[in-house]
């Protein structure tokens, strides 16, 4: 009996443990583990849990259609996915485990710890590159090491893929009769671990809803998307990345579709469709990192120095900026938005991360583990490399002094404030002149109902600097 062990790649297309594991006429059988503990550790987001479990649901019915049955396991942590793994595999005479890299620190170390108790049982254990175009150690500088700097990386990766190629596997066929599958909602101890299992409406799930949202991005969107992709009130993105985080869609697909629609693969921002990919190619970098830098999963700053910052902490400047009462109407929009769906457009993400680290000047820490207990895209890699980003500690050739001035980023992203007035009820009704910077239109109204700036933005700027430069005496 060979066992392919689901995770963070809940699908059936393109995904390699999947198909290695079905190579052969043996006996296939599928697990996947709810660690409710853990995932409460790592700050997962509720809605990113019932996005997740809902797509088991899906996974679970369609490998039952395939003659392949979907065992669930609940383990609390971590720490108890080995003994209860080789349980199953010795109670299911399991010889061979296949499943997809992990590439965050914990997840490793409970995958090495697999492998060590599966082998005194002598169950052998594949691991396969699932969650890559290219998998982290092929892209390598002139000296045989991994690429701290995007730009080198990005041209790197693109020339090992134009050598490598890839190829987009099918979902396997029909390995005998269909099996019966009981829903989740139906099974008391899921149902008892993880509360209300209802997922959200705005999110189907599903192979086919990720490529229905994936060939319509290309279809209508793909050539404008580097004069679109910043301005949140437009359809300008492809908001694939809860698809991309749960593993419902591969970024290999999404190269390849991209390819197919454009007849090349893009080289350089001249080419239509090149940001786009220059986004996945992001995307792989910073999975890169996490791999280079196993620190980063342990709430390290890429750069060592900048451990030394003085940040602040005022709990209710920090209460102010997660509930969107900054005084700021494009930063509170964008963290309305993201309290009430569990997504927030890129643009948007970078103006409120520099907010609360150059304007509040608060760890970087604090608002990653936020954006975590609320994202439906919540991945550690893309969440951890865009807060070190914005905070200045990452991995970054740009200077520390980029700040962004939140009212200008409205002017130029939100000119009509559309999407402030979407997301900011107390200004739905303000005029367009005045939507970034209200404060004196409602006091000619008499209105007290949308809160001053916190900041002065000038002189939090010059402070944010100065806690940089201070690193360097």
């Amino acid at each position: 009996m060979k066992l392919v062990w689901f995770r963070n790649d809940l699908r059936l297309a393109d995904n390699p443990a999947l198909r290695h594991a079905c190579a052969g006429d043996e006996p296939v059988a599928a697990l996947f583990i709810i660690s409710p503990t853990q995932w409460r550790q790592h700050k997962m987001a509720p809605i990113r849990q019932r996005f997740m479990l809902a797509q088991v649901d899906v996974l679970g019915r369609e490998l039952a259609a395939l003659g392949i049955p979907l065992h669930l396991l609940r383990v609390e942590t971590f720490a108890e996915a080995p003994a209860a793994l080789a349980d199953l595999c010795r109670e299911q005479g399991v010889t061979q485990l296949y499943a997809n890299q992990a590439i965050e620190n914990d997840e490793q170390r409970r995958d090495h710890a697999v492998s060590a108790a599966l082998a005194e049982q002598a169950v052998s254990c594949h691991w396969l590159n699932g969650c890559c175009v290219l998998p982290p150690g092929r892209v390598l500088t002139g000296s045989g090491e991994m690429f701290k700097v995007f730009t080198p990386f990005s041209r790197a990766w693109l020339k090992a893929l134009d050598e490598e190629g890839f190829v987009i596997h099918r979902a396997p066929a029909s390995r005998g009769e269909s099996l019966p599958w009981q829903p989740l909602a139906e099974r008391a101890w899921v149902d008892e671990a993880l509360g209300e299992l209802t997922p959200d409406p705005r999110w189907p799930v599903g192979e086919a809803e990720a490529l229905r949202r994936l060939n319509i991005f290309l279809e209508q969107a793909v050539l404008d998307y580097g004069e679109t992709r910043d301005f949140p009130a437009i359809a300008g993105t492809s908001v694939l990345s809860p698809y991309l985080a749960a593993g419902i869609i591969s970024p290999r697909q999404c190269v390849a579709a991209l390819q197919q629609r454009l007849g090349y693969r893009p080289q350089s921002k001249a080419q239509p469709g090149f940001v786009w990919l220059n986004e996945l190619i992001w995307r792989e970098f910073y999975r890169h990192l996490l791999v280079l830098t196993p620190t980063l999963s342990m709430n390290r700053p890429f750069k060592p120095e900048t451990a030394a910052l003085p940040w602040s902490w005022d709990p209710d400047a920090f209460a102010a900026w997660c509930e969107g009462r900054t005084g700021y109407p494009i930063v509170d929009a964008a963290m309305r938005c993201l309290n009430a769906t569990g997504w927030m457009h890129n643009r948007l993400r970078m103006i409120v991360a520099s907010f609360l680290t150059k304007d509040l000047h608060i760890h970087w820490r604090l608002g990653e583990d936020y954006f975590m207990s609320r994202l439906i895209d919540g991945d550690l890699a893309a969440n951890n490399g865009g807060w070190q980003w914005a905070a200045g500690t990452g991995a970054d050739a740009a200077p520390y002094f980029r700040v962004f001035n939140p009212t200008t980023q409205g002017q130029r992203f939100d000119p009509q404030g559309e999407f402030i007035r979407t997301w900011v009820t107390e200004l739905a009704d303000i005029p367009a002149a005045y939507v970034h910077q209200p404060h004196d239109w409602l006091r000619l109204k008499g209105r007290q109902d949308y809160p001053a700036p916190m900041v002065d933005h000038a002189v939090a700027r010059v402070r944010a600097i100065e806690m940089f430069r201070s690193l360097e005496k």
